[in-house]
C-alpha cells in the first residue's frame, strides 16, 4: 500500500475529520463566530498531531450552518500549521468542481505540506451546491463519474500531456496540469455513503474506498466492503493493495452512558438544522451496543469497538467525527487528550503487524 502512503506494519491509522459545520451549541444556544470556528479547526489539527493522530480531513458543504466551503484553503492553512499529520478532504464534492482546479489546489497543498496531502472525492449527501454552483441535480451521478475519471487521469499522467473529451467539461488538448505533487501523484480515494453500487464502482476503478458510517450494526457495512474487494478483484486489481477507510461519530467520556448523553443533543439538533430531521434518542442510544459502528462510549468501549470493526472489516484507516453540532472546543480537546494517552496506544498495540 506504499502508493497510498499507508504502512500496515504501523497498525490501524487513526484520524479525525470535520465537515466544518457552524452550528449552535444546543446547551447554550450560542453559535461562535465563523472566524473563531475556522481557527479552532486549524488548532484542532495542530493538537491532533501533537497527540499522535495521523490524519486530519476537512469537508465542504455549500449551505447555511457550514464554514469550510473553501476547504482546500483551510487545508492549506493546516498544512502550514503542522509538520507530520496527513491532510485531506472529507470529502471534495467533485460533481460541482473542475477536476483540473481540484488537482492544482491539492498538488499545491501537497508541496506546502512536504508530501502529506490526499483527496477523498465524493458525490455530496447535501446537494445545495448544485444550484449554487450552476449544475443540474438530474446529472448527479453522471457528473461525478465523468469528473472522477478525469481526476484519476490527471493524477496518473505526470507531466505527460492529457487529451480528454467528456460531456460536462470543455475538452483538454495536450494539457499539462501543474504543479505536480511532491511524489508525482496524490492518493485519491472515493467516498462511499454505504450504497453497494458506489462501493462496486470504487473497486472497479482500483482506488481506495472511504466508507461513511453514521450508525447501525457492523454487519450492515461489511457487505459494502466485501463487494468493493470482489469488484476490485474482478477488474484485475489486487484488493490487498487497496486500503479501506471507515468513518463515524466519535466521542468518549468516563462512561458509555455519559458519552451518549453528551453527544446526542449535538447530533440531533445538528441534523435537524442541516438535514431537516434529527437522530431520535432511542436510536442514538443503540450506538452504545458493542457491535454498533458509532464509536461513542467510554475509552475502553471505544477501543473495543474500533478493534472489533478492524477485525471484521480489515480496514487500514479509521477517522472519527467528534465536532458536529456545536461541540465546545474544550470537550474536543479532552477527546484528543484521551485519544493520545489511552485509545491510540491500545489500538496500535493490537493492530501493528511487525512481519
Amino acid at each position: 500500500m506504499e502508493k497510498f502512503r499507508i504502512n500496515p506494519a504501523n497498525g490501524l491509522e487513526f484520524g479525525l475529520y470535520t465537515l466544518g459545520d457552524h452550528l449552535p451549541d444546543p446547551a447554550s444556544g450560542r453559535r461562535i463566530p465563523a472566524q473563531q470556528r475556522l481557527k479552532e479547526i486549524i488548532e484542532l489539527a495542530r493538537l491532533a498531531e501533537q497527540a499522535g493522530i495521523e490524519f486530519f480531513s476537512v469537508g465542504e458543504s455549500h449551505q447555511a450552518y457550514f464554514t469550510t466551503q473553501a476547504h482546500s484553503v483551510v487545508l492549506s492553512a493546516i498544512a502550514q500549521a503542522t509538520e507530520k499529520i496527513k491532510v485531506s478532504s472529507s470529502s471534495t464534492i467533485l460533481s460541482t468542481l473542475d477536476p483540473v482546479r481540484v488537482f492544482e489546489d491539492f498538488a499545491t497543498i501537497d508541496l506546502i505540506s512536504d508530501g502529506r496531502a490526499e483527496i477523498i472525492a465524493g458525490r455530496a449527501s447535501r446537494v445545495g451546491n448544485f444550484g449554487l454552483l450552476g449544475f443540474d441535480l438530474i446529472d448527479y451521478e453522471a457528473l461525478f463519474e465523468e469528473k472522477f475519471e478525469l481526476l484519476l487521469r490527471i493524477n496518473e499522467a505526470g507531466e505527460t500531456p492529457v487529451n480528454w473529451q467528456g460531456t460536462y467539461r470543455a475538452p483538454l488538448e495536450d494539457a499539462v496540469i501543474l504543479p505536480r505533487p511532491k511524489n508525482g501523484s496524490l492518493p485519491v480515494w472515493r467516498a462511499v455513503g454505504g450504497t453497494p453500487a458506489s462501493a462496486v464502482k470504487a473497486g472497479m476503478a482500483g482506488v481506495p474506498m472511504m466508507l461513511a458510517m453514521l450508525g447501525g450494526p457492523v454487519s450492515a457495512f461489511k457487505r459494502s466492503i466485501d463487494l468493493y474487494r470482489e469488484a476490485a478483484r474482478r477488474a484485475g486489481h489486487d484488493p490487498a493493495q487497496l486500503p479501506v477507510g471507515t468513518t463515524g461519530f466519535f466521542h468518549t467520556a468516563p462512561t458509555t452512558q455519559q458519552a451518549l448523553q453528551e453527544m446526542h443533543p449535538h447530533i440531533n439538533e445538528g441534523m435537524k438544522l442541516t438535514n431537516g430531521r434529527g437522530f431520535h434518542e432511542s436510536a442514538f442510544m443503540q450506538g452504545g451496543h458493542p457491535q454498533n459502528v458509532m464509536c461513542v462510549g467510554s475509552p475502553q468501549e471505544v477501543i473495543d469497538k474500533i478493534l472489533y470493526q478492524t477485525e471484521t472489516f480489515g480496514n487500514q484507516r479509521y477517522i472519527g467525527q467528534m465536532d458536529f453540532g456545536g461541540v465546545p472546543f474544550d470537550r474536543m480537546m479532552r477527546n484528543i487528550e484521551t485519544i493520545g494517552e489511552v485509545i491510540l496506544p491500545e489500538i496500535k498495540k493490537h493492530t501493528r503487524n511487525p512481519g
